[in-house]
Formats: C-alpha cells, structure tokens, sequence
C-alpha cells in the first residue's frame, strides 16, 4: 500500500514537472512587457513589479527590492538590489508558459526562478 501511495505522488509530480518543463523562450521586448505589464511576479515571499519604464520594485522577504532593466539582445538585463544591498547586474534568459514566468541568469546557463504572474 505504501509502495502505491509513494508511486502514484511520483507520476503526480513527474507530471507536473512535464507540464513547467513547455516553457517558450521570450526573445522580443515588447512580448516581455506585454507579459509583465500590470502584474506582479510572485513566489513564496516575494512580490515584485517590472515596469515598462524600466523599473523594478517590489519586496522580497521583508525587504524592499528596487533595480532598473532593460532588454538587451534578446535578454532581460538587470541591475538589482535587495534591501539596499547590490544583488548586481546580470542579463537573464526569459522563458513563460500561460501564467508562469522563469528567469535564468547568466544569459540562459545560470540559475532559474521561477514566478507566477498575477
């Protein structure tokens, strides 16, 4: 019974990591503020805004996070900080399937967040 009840939340979890896994890859920045534009991208104890004008604001654990972005060769750049601390620039690929945002660092090869857009 154990042996069913621990195979049947795999195949739940392998499915819904095939269900994340059809991201598409933002390449246009007027896709990506089209996206974003009004929304907030949230995660467990982070809620931040991308404006079209380039800013970014939002809190993240208690701590306001600020920054400014602009699109650079088919890449989201930023320069962040997270309260008052540089997190530092970084261009990041951008990925998004229905309501869900990814970001990942380093143009594409670095690590990802993920965020719902709400």
């Amino acid at each position: 019974m154990r042996a069913i009840a621990i195979l049947s939340a795999a195949a739940l979890i392998l499915g819904a990591t095939a269900v994340h896994a059809e991201f598409t890859k933002i390449d246009d920045q007027s896709q990506f503020v089209s996206l974003v534009s009004g929304k907030e991208l949230r995660r467990p104890f982070v809620n931040i805004e991308v404006s079209e004008d380039g800013a970014i604001s939002g809190i993240g654990a208690a701590w306001p996070v600020t920054g400014k972005w602009t699109w650079q060769g088919g890449y989201f750049c930023r320069d962040l900080y997270w309260g008052g601390d540089p997190l530092g620039y970084n261009c990041q690929e951008v990925q998004a399937n229905a309501d869900r945002i990814r970001f990942t660092s380093d143009k594409g090869a670095g690590d990802s967040a993920e965020f719902r857009l709400k």
